[in-house]
């Protein structure tokens, strides 16, 4: 196997700079509106709120969190959700924490919002860290106000809807979805927990105005936070198989039935289309055969789940 890694990276950072506003051109396209006025909502609404509860994506624990968070929100006390861990590589799972407790996050809880995996870990945390602590201007309110944060499609609204079913057997109190962009606007208070009686609020994922690492803003796309037509769906394949080849992560040759690893983006992309069935036939105006090519929208593999820093 011939690996050209320098090159592959060189490339795939070219391609996310003419994709992305690392210079502030067209930057609506990568911190819309909606992520702007979601922000300004959720520190006017801190003085309701006990608690933060930070959900971000297992699979990349130590990169693309929104550090203004820590700027505008980190007043009150915090709790880091990891989400999908269900699609991440857990060997690591306890250096993980122990970087992040380094970094002075000491409260962190992985979890699958899928099969409730650890949810009813939350509520008990959220009471003792509360509990703890001083509630500014919340005087002798017995309820608790929970504040969900987090970049784009990390399960934020997932991760309340686990919570209902876990503490009240209810069902979706917010829509989900597997694309970035479904919650647009801070939502009113959502029951989750009767004792001790605990709404939370869902908010818009927030993404930070730049990022300044070509390496984290393509690992966030990756994990879907921002729409994969933005940077290229072939950018995003290539810079994926840079990364399983890099980290020896070889799966995907015989899942796809490749015969061995491979470097090329568009060779591969036409085996896993030949694989899947996703051709299409194209007639030739000269007298050349038909031929068999993948279509313009065809899918590559999905995300590996292996924890980078």
């Amino acid at each position: 196997m011939r690996l050209t890694a320098r090159a592959l990276c060189a490339a795939a950072r070219a391609a996310w700079r003419e994709s992305f506003p690392l210079d502030g051109r067209d930057v609506a396209r990568w911190f819309p509106g909606h992520m702007a006025k979601g922000l300004k909502k959720m520190q006017s609404s801190l003085k309701l709120v006990d608690c933060i509860i930070e959900v971000h994506d297992a699979r990349i624990p130590l990169s693309g969190r929104n550090p203004l968070f820590q700027e505008t929100l980190g007043l009150k006390p915090h709790l880091l959700v990891l989400n999908k861990m269900d699609l991440a590589d857990l060997k690591e799972q306890q250096k993980i924490i122990q970087h992040l407790e380094g970094e002075g996050l000491k409260n962190v809880i992985f979890t699958n919002c899928v099969k409730d995996e650890n949810i009813k870990q939350i509520v008990p945390m959220v009471t003792e860290l509360v509990g703890s602590s001083y509630r500014y201007h919340r005087g002798e309110n017995l309820e608790y106000c929970i504040m969900v944060i987090g970049v784009p499609n990390v399960g934020k609204s997932s991760l309340i809807n686990s919570l209902r079913r876990q503490h009240l057997r209810k069902g979706k109190a917010t829509r989900v979805g597997g694309e970035p962009g479904i919650t647009r606007a801070v939502m009113s208070r959502i029951q989750v927990c009767e004792r001790p009686l605990m709404f939370l609020l869902d908010t818009p994922g927030v993404l930070a105005p730049r990022i300044q690492s070509v390496e984290t803003g393509l690992k966030l796309a990756l994990c879907g936070t921002v729409l994969d037509h933005l940077v290229g769906e072939e950018t995003l394949a290539d810079y994926l198989l840079y990364t399983l080849n890099r980290r020896q992560l070889l799966g995907y040759v015989q899942h796809y039935g490749l015969g061995e690893a491979c470097d090329d983006i568009a060779s591969v992309l036409k085996r896993v289309a030949v694989k899947l069935r996703k051709t299409q036939k194209v007639t030739s105006t000269s007298s050349s055969p038909t031929t068999l090519r993948p279509p313009e929208t065809s899918c590559g593999p999905s995300a590996a789940g292996c924890w980078a820093p």
